[in-house]
């Protein structure tokens, strides 16, 4: 099988394992560039010229003619590329809609929130601020309680009664969060969370991506 394209990062970038497993669950196949240097390779003319911001994740189709960056549009784009689009993306306005909430939400909700502990903890990449680091905590608790009173009622999957975009989504930024915020303190307030992140990383193209739930007992912290 040909590869969609290649996509350029730094190793370990839940983004990248995120377009990963959709393309398996699509039928796809994305090549990941294994010479990326960040820092480097991110700010060589060559890279430039097809992405401007030198950001990544970075995609680049494999004839050379389609470049797009963005974690969440990188999704979306491979969700929709292969037979199984119905499935990933929706089949009606409604469902796309609500899909997109769930995607904009692990972006905006998740990722924006989590990212600053990550980078003062586990990275230090930057100085450790209790405040901020307490608010962030916070906002990624209160994510997670969203979506254990979304999953209130029984659901299994975000929405409707299948796999989609929407989880690929959400649980592949989650499951960076229970690696060092969502500790077991936090858990005892979210069963439904908790089965629900294990259920959907037990599908085959998502163990594959992201490998097996890991929870912190105690969160990282300092």
């Amino acid at each position: 099988m040909a590869p969609l394209g290649k996509i350029y990062s730094y190793p370990n970038n839940f983004r990248v394992a995120r377009a990963q497993a959709l393309a398996a669950l699509n039928g796809l196949e994305i090549e990941v560039a294994q010479d990326f240097q960040m820092g480097v390779t991110n700010r060589s003319p060559e890279f430039l010229s097809k992405f401007p911001l030198g950001k990544v994740p970075a995609f680049e189709s494999a004839d050379g003619s389609f470049f797009l960056t963005e974690g969440q549009a990188i999704a979306r784009y491979v969700a929709e590329s292969g037979p199984n689009a119905g499935q990933l993306v929706g089949e009606d306005a409604q469902t796309r809609a609500l899909i997109e909430q769930w995607s904009c939400f692990a972006e905006q909700e998740v990722a924006s929130q989590a990212t600053p502990p990550l980078l003062m903890t586990l990275y230090k990449i930057i100085p450790f601020d209790e405040a901020h680091y307490g608010q962030c905590v916070a906002a990624v608790e209160r994510a997670a309680k969203a979506v254990e009173a979304h999953l209130a009622d029984g659901k299994q999957y975000l929405v409707a009664d299948r796999l989609t975009l929407a989880d690929v989504m959400v649980v592949g930024v989650f499951q960076v969060a229970t690696k060092f915020i969502i500790d077991n303190e936090m858990r005892k307030d979210l069963p439904k969370f908790e089965a629900y992140l294990k259920r959907v990383l037990e599908v085959p193209e998502m163990k594959a991506a992201f490998g097996p739930l890991e929870l912190c007992e105690t969160r990282v912290k300092g």
